[in-house]
């Protein structure tokens, strides 16, 4: 019956610190940013390892023709690559964590 209990104790600290790692990584991914540019470098978005857009950069140009539409366009498209690339930083940086594990729901409550 000890046995059993000490077993019990050890996975709660293991569960213990895998919660604080995961709490640290959620940290440090808020510090980590990914950009991406399309249109040729005319629109670029960056975004944190939240999943939060934390820039965004139009070149001038851009606007000057007067094509608001496709503006829209680049602005959409950098920011959804820069929040797949944020995505797939944050992935690989649980995983490290979970060793390989499928934890549901952790990335999903990044940008709490």
């Amino acid at each position: 019956m000890e046995t059993k209990m000490k077993g019990m104790t050890d996975i709660l600290k293991m569960a213990q610190k895998a919660q604080a790692d995961i709490a640290a990584l959620q940290d440090e991914l808020a510090d980590k940013t990914v950009e991406a540019t399309v249109g040729g470098g005319m629109v670029t978005a960056v975004a944190n390892g939240r999943q939060q857009i934390v820039g965004l950069t139009i070149q001038p140009e851009v606007a000057g023709g007067g094509d608001i539409e496709m503006l829209q366009d680049l602005v959409v498209a950098a920011v959804n690559e820069a929040l797949r690339q944020a995505q797939a930083m944050a992935n690989e940086e649980m995983s490290k964590i979970a060793g390989g594990l499928k934890l549901p729901g952790v990335l999903g409550n990044l940008g709490k």
